[in-house]
């Protein structure tokens, strides 16, 4: 926070976010709202899976390939799918949080463009993830004719 005893040289850019979205401020602070110590486990638990996910694919990847096989694969899979599905969820319900006091344009350039990433590609890596979890369901059932199977090997197959 500003005046804090690691503003500088580490926080300063934090500053100016601070006074752009309340929840990282004073006025958050202030008022002891637990939002941003929640919003802080839930990325230390994404971090941890994160890496978790990323030893599975260094372990027991194919060799040249960035690919896992069997129930690593699965296993990463799943982790890939759910923590893609946290870091999407909470980018979304924080989107709706003590920005209002903003013009338009310190939202967009300031808010909406830096934050955005962490809204699209967490929605990307949650469409792969599910579309090989279906597609693996219905191999492992035999049921490759369905049309979830049918639409997921059409987008796959691409």
């Amino acid at each position: 926070m500003p005046g804090g005893k690691w503003e500088k040289p580490f926080y300063t850019p934090y500053a100016l976010y601070g006074t752009i979205d309340y929840i990282y401020g004073w006025p958050a602070y202030e008022a002891n709202n637990g939002f941003t110590a929640a919003q802080a486990s839930m990325n230390v638990l994404e971090s941890f899976g994160y890496c978790g996910y990323l030893w599975i694919i260094w372990k027991y990847g194919e060799k040249g390939r960035s690919s896992v096989g069997g129930g690593w694969g699965g296993l990463a899979c799943l982790l890939g799918f759910s923590l893609s599905v946290m870091t999407f969820a909470k980018t979304v319900i924080y989107c709706f949080r003590n920005i209002g006091h903003n013009d338009a344009m310190t939202i967009i350039f300031l808010w909406i463009i830096p934050n955005g990433p962490w809204v699209l590609l967490p929605g990307y890596m949650m469409f792969v993830f599910g579309a090989d979890i279906v597609q693996g369901l219905a191999i492992a059932s035999g049921d490759i004719g369905s049309s979830p199977a049918k639409v997921v090997n059409a987008i796959k197959h691409e």
